[in-house]
């Protein structure tokens, strides 16, 4: 099962992923370690999308179920994984480029509202194993 947890950078998209990966034989590829092994800060349309492409390549590497985090910030991008998690904890990031490209999702299949996420983390561990 490929796993996309994303929104605006600082809304604990990271944070979450560790919780969720934590004692488990799942991969877990953060967008910032990718794009540091392909020295790639692109932050334009082509560059995120770029971006977007490796994630999803990533997820090409993994046996069972993966975790990507990442902005992740274009819908259309988003339907190739099984499951989707929406960090919705701010209102903002901190880079306003991001936050104008952004698209809220029109589904998802967790949305995480605030920092108490123990029993979600639950339940998408039940659903896993």
């Amino acid at each position: 099962m490929r796993i996309l947890i994303f929104g605006l950078p600082g809304s604990g998209k990271t944070s979450f992923a560790k919780k969720l990966t934590e004692g488990k034989k799942i991969p877990h590829f953060n967008a910032d370690d990718i794009r540091k092994l392909f020295e790639d800060w692109d932050f334009t349309e082509t560059g995120r999308k770029r971006q977007a492409n490796r994630m999803m390549t990533m997820c090409d590497l993994a046996v069972n179920h993966v975790v990507v985090d990442f902005v992740c910030p274009f819908e259309s991008y988003r339907s190739f994984y099984d499951m989707k998690i929406w960090m919705n904890t701010i209102d903002k990031g901190r880079f306003e480029d991001t936050n104008k490209v952004f698209e809220k999702p029109k589904k998802t299949d967790f949305e995480i509202k605030n920092f108490n996420y123990a029993n979600i983390i639950k339940e998408i561990h039940d659903r896993l194993f």
